[in-house]
C-alpha cells in the first residue's frame, strides 16, 4: 500500500519533529543528538580531547541504539500493511519520553540516568522516522532527518534555474519540494530551541502526539 496524499505535509511534518528533537535534545540533555546521530561523533570528539569523563562516552551509545531502532523498522514493516505504523510507534515513543521526564520530575526523581535514559528513547524513535524514510522513500519529497543532501539538491537546482532564466519546471518543482524539506527542518530546530531552554525534555510529548495524530489520519485512507 503506497500512500500518496498529503505528501507535501508529511514531509513538512516529519522534518519539523527531527529538526525539534534533535534540538531539544542538544539544549537539554548534554549536547546530544538524537536525529542526526552522527554529529554525536564531533561532540564526543570535541569533549574527549577536553579530558571528559563518561560524559563523551555516552554520545557513543546513540549508534547502536540508533542501528537497533532501524533493524526493528525493518521488522515493523515487514510485519503491516500501513507504511505508518512506524511512525506510531515513533510517536509512542517520544511521548512517552515526555510522559517520563513530567512523572520523575514531579516526584522530584529527575536525575542525570533518567536524562540519558529518556534521550536513547528519543534517539530510538528518530531511528524509527530514518528507517520510515528509507524503506518509503516515495512518501516524503527527500530524507527529513538530514539536511546536507537536500540542501545540495536545492542548490542545483537553483543553479539550473538561474542558467536557464527558470524556465525548467522540473528544477522548479524540484527546489519547491527541498524548500519545504529545508523550511520544516529549520522551523523545528527553532521550536525546539526555544522548547528545551524553557521547559526540557518534557517537550517531547508534542511530536509524540503529532506522530499518533499522523498515524491516525492516514489510517483512515
Amino acid at each position: 500500500m503506497e500512500i500518496k496524499h498529503n505528501i507535501g505535509f508529511v514531509t513538512f511534518l516529519l522534518t519539523m519533529i527531527a529538526g525539534y528533537c534533535d534540538t531539544v535534545t542538544f539544549v537539554s540533555a548534554d549536547s546530544i543528538f538524537s536525529a542526526h546521530v552522527t554529529g554525536n561523533f564531533i561532540v564526543f570528539a570535541y569533549q574527549f580531547v577536553k579530558g571528559s569523563d563518561i560524559h563523551a562516552w555516552i554520545k557513543l551509545l546513540t549508534f547502536p541504539v540508533f542501528i537497533l531502532a532501524v533493524i526493528v523498522g525493518g521488522r515493523i514493516a515487514g510485519k503491516v500493511l500501513n507504511h505508518y505504523t512506524i511512525l506510531f510507534w515513533e510517536g509512542f515513543l517520544l511521548l512517552l519520553a515526555g510522559i517520563l521526564v513530567a512523572v520523575f520530575n514531579y516526584n522530584g526523581m529527575f536525575t542525570e540516568v533518567i536524562m540519558y535514559t529518556v534521550t536513547m528513547i528519543a534517539v530510538f524513535a528518530m531511528g524509527l522516522q530514518n528507517a520510515f524514510g528509507k524503506l518509503y522513500a516515495k512518501e516524503t519529497h527527500g530524507p527529513t532527518t538530514m539536511m546536507t543532501g537536500n540542501v545540495t539538491q536545492a542548490s542545483l537546482d537553483f543553479g539550473n534555474l538561474i542558467k536557464n532564466g527558470f524556465h525548467d519546471a522540473d528544477a522548479l518543482m524540484s527546489l519547491k519540494k527541498q524548500l519545504i524539506l529545508i523550511i520544516g527542518f529549520l522551523g523545528g530546530c527553532f521550536l525546539g530551541a526555544f522548547a528545551g531552554k524553557q521547559f526540557g525534555l518534557v517537550t517531547l510529548v508534542f511530536p509524540g502526539l503529532a506522530m499518533i495524530i499522523c498515524y491516525l489520519y492516514h489510517r483512515k485512507i
